[in-house]
């Protein structure tokens, strides 16, 4: 499924907000203006500033505030994957050279800094007080998250649990975010805002998990990295964690001993996407992801029929479909 076939229903409302967002990331200082606009370059699919307008739209209409949380998601969103390419040392993002690929580390992290305190502040000047609220959550919870996430890999012991909540602040907590913030710009409905913001969680959960299953599954010419590259950096996800919860101690320490050692992970991630698949972790990962899609659903069920409606259910379909 294509992207436009959801948003399609907000295509004149996205227009608007891409000027918009133009006009705030612009700056009087020459350096930050260039970077910026290379920001704006490494743009994908919306996703998030997408949720603000259908959810406010579910919920009654769009307006400024809608367009100004959709602004302060998308400044965070593009902080938070400068700063990870950064922490991660990548040299491409969506096909063209990253930031700190271009500028380096210390422009990277300045300039991640930078949008996430424009957000900040564009949200103060303009008094959305709810929307800095939500926005502040999702950036501790993300940041707890990725802390966790570390903390695990470090030790190699992450259990399903640890992994739920690290894929639920990391990824769940800024769908969510976008979600709670388009409702709230529409209605002052607590239920509703809810409502929305639960189908925000669990579309993140889905969404991360199906990522993840790309590392074992995907073609690396579609989603433009090789297989198996969690593996190689040492990342444990669903798929791996259940495969080792139904192995024995001997095969469990065999798989520890590859992740371990930096040699043997680049050159036996064949062996543990097997051990994976063998041992069912693709399946039950795939499983848990559309039970998370189904939950998704549900949050929104009891909204009256519309197009934006359509749209967030079309987009659950296209994040569990996704092949990149």
């Amino acid at each position: 499924m294509d992207i436009n076939v959801v948003t399609f229903s907000v295509t004149e409302e996205l227009k608007q907000f891409q000027e918009r967002y133009k006009t705030v990331l612009h700056s009087s200082n020459s350096l930050v203006d260039k970077v910026t606009r290379y920001v704006l370059r490494q743009q994908g699919k919306q996703i998030r500033p997408t949720l603000v307008i259908l959810a406010a739209k579910v919920c009654g209409g769009v307006h400024d505030v809608t367009y100004r949380g959709a602004i302060m998601v998308e400044l965070l969103h593009s902080a938070t994957l400068i700063h990870d390419d950064v922490v991660d040392g990548a040299e491409m993002r969506r096909g063209i050279p990253s930031i700190n690929a271009l500028w380096k580390n210390k422009i990277s992290v300045l300039i991640g800094d930078y949008l996430l305190s424009k957000g900040l502040l564009y949200s103060l000047e303009n008094k959305d007080y709810r929307s800095l609220h939500l926005v502040s959550e999702a950036v501790r919870r993300m940041s707890e998250g990725e802390i966790l996430q570390i903390q695990k890999t470090r030790s190699l012991d992450i259990t399903e649990e640890d992994y739920l909540s690290v894929i639920a602040d990391k990824t769940g907590s800024l769908i969510a975010t976008s979600c709670a913030i388009g409702a709230a710009s529409s209605t002052d409905s607590e239920d509703e805002i809810a409502s929305l913001k639960s189908y925000g969680e669990f579309l993140g959960l889905a969404f991360q998990i199906r990522d993840d299953l790309l590392d074992y599954t995907g073609d690396s010419k579609k989603t433009g990295k090789q297989l198996g590259i969690d593996i190689k950096d040492r990342k444990i996800t669903l798929p791996l964690i259940y495969a080792l919860r139904q192995s024995d101690k001997s095969e469990q320490n065999k798989i520890k001993s590859i992740l371990k050692s930096s040699r043997k992970r680049s050159v036996r991630s064949g062996e543990v996407i097997d051990f994976v698949t063998r041992k069912g972790g693709l399946d039950y990962a795939a499983e848990v992801a559309e039970g998370f899609a189904d939950k998704a659903l549900e949050s929104i069920a009891h909204f009256p029929e519309s197009d934006a409606k359509r749209s967030l259910q079309l987009l659950v379909d296209f994040v569990m479909k996704r092949q990149h």
